[in-house]
């Protein structure tokens, strides 16, 4: 049986398809199991025990038809690999709940249900079930400790995910210093700021505001994605934005303090199956105001991000450092 799995983006949703990879692996152990991904994400999923190969868009050209296409991304784009299917299985998505939420305040959500469920729902009719543990990045051993290397064995490290795609989903760079520099003044930590290179220059502003800079290291940019995956396995605690590199911190089951703006839970996709404290301002009626985040408050006052409190956050981070 050859089986394609297709989500092209972006790392948390291709990171939330691993326990159904996992999941297939069990229901179909002789099975060619191939992912179909964009290049940009495809060591992502390098390593993988559970896949067969790892396809990138730009040079797909399969010599032979699927039994099956499992579309996990389910739109447009994603519909034009269906022709190397026999059968489609697509992921309902129910955007009609998320329209409802974000344009009226309607919640149709119940109890909260991760998208990975939501996923392993499109292939319970083939006998697919998923088991109790979380998402999965493999890093080798030469991975791991390139950012053990960073690291002194005394001092505490907490990684600092800042960035996101969309800034209602950015906790402010002068709030986050702010924030950092309480932390600092009362515990021996080393912070590292962790980010891609668009996060560059949200880092240094960051940093501009540090007082006690020595204890402060920027990455940003600086690194490949499974280098940064690898500082994150390396790390004690997590304080991140809702943002792909949370759910490589879920991955290798760190502590982390998640802080939501636009985002909300109801939209399936907070750590799973791992340690979180989820930090948001939960009786604003202007929440959710987008399902993927927007590019400016349409409120203009961004209360969602600056209303919650420094203390809370120092005290979320706190004891997160102390549960490792």
């Amino acid at each position: 049986m050859r089986l394609l799995v297709i989500r092209l983006s972006s790392i948390g949703d291709i990171l939330l398809t691993t326990p159904i990879l996992r999941a297939l692996r069990t229901t179909f152990p002789s099975a060619e199991i191939d992912f179909l991904t964009k290049p940009t994400f495809t060591s992502l999923l390098q390593g993988n025990p559970n896949l067969t190969n790892i396809l990138a868009t730009e040079n797909f050209k399969p010599n032979q038809r699927y039994n099956f296409v499992i579309d996990l991304q389910h739109n447009f784009v994603s519909r034009k690999y269906h022709r190397f299917g026999k059968k489609v299985v697509r992921y309902q998505k129910e955007n009609w709940k998320k329209f409802l939420l974000v344009n009226f305040k309607v919640n149709l959500y119940r109890d909260y249900e991760s998208v990975v469920e939501r996923y392993a729902k499109s292939l319970a009719p083939f006998g697919v079930t998923l088991d109790e543990k979380g998402s999965e990045v493999f890093l080798n051993n030469e991975e791991i400790e390139f950012g053990k290397s960073y690291r002194s064995a005394e001092t505490p490290v907490l990684a600092v995910c800042f960035g996101a795609r969309h800034f209602t989903k950015r906790f402010p760079s002068e709030r986050l210093a702010s924030t950092l520099n309480r932390l600092l003044e009362n515990n021996r930590i080393d912070v590292w700021l962790l980010g891609g290179k668009e996060d560059a220059p949200i880092a240094d502003e960051i940093l501009k505001e540090i007082r006690k800079k020595s204890s402060v290291k920027n990455f940003a940019g600086k690194h490949t994605l499974r280098q940064t995956a690898s500082m994150l396995a390396n790390a004690d605690a997590v304080l991140s934005n809702d943002t792909g590199l949370m759910h490589i911190a879920a991955a290798f089951q760190k502590p982390i303090v998640v802080l939501f703006g636009s985002s909300v839970k109801e939209f399936g996709f907070l750590p799973y199956k791992a340690k979180f404290q989820l930090l948001e301002v939960e009786e604003l009626t202007c929440r959710p105001c987008s399902h993927i985040g927007r590019e400016a408050c349409p409120k203009s006052h961004f209360k969602c991000m600056r209303e919650i409190p420094e203390e809370q956050i120092v005290e979320a981070v706190e004891n997160a450092l102390k549960q490792n």
